[in-house]
């Protein structure tokens, strides 16, 4: 049985294709805008990955939340900055936050366990 972060990455993975290949233009172009928004800059990637997860959180984007964690998990962030940088989002998104700080901190132990 596939464990959560497969399933998110297979299920993401699949509605993507689907949405592409409908080949609408404007879609397209967010899909590459956020591509391009997120490669390295003047910030490096960690840290433009590192504020999408704020974004994400503040905004109770679980799906983004997720990916975000991935994302900064790949850029060799460590638990101790994304707790830190999920605290930031509680503090600033407010009490409403609190759902989405335990699913991110259970997706990021799924993240975890992969490594093993």
């Amino acid at each position: 049985m596939p464990g959560k972060v497969e399933e998110f990455n297979a299920y993401r993975s699949k509605m993507n294709e689907k949405i592409l290949a409908d080949n609408n233009k404007i879609i397209k172009r967010i899909f590459n805008l956020d591509t391009n928004a997120f490669m390295e800059g003047a910030l490096d990637v960690k840290t433009k990955e590192l504020l999408g997860l704020v974004a994400s959180a503040v905004l109770r984007c679980d799906d983004c939340v997720s990916y975000h964690l991935e994302s900064v998990k790949e850029a060799g962030a460590s638990k101790e900055e994304v707790m830190e940088t999920l605290g930031i989002a509680t503090l600033i998104g407010g009490t409403i936050v609190i759902p989405h700080l335990r699913r991110a901190y259970e997706y990021w132990e799924a993240l975890e366990e992969t490594e093993s």
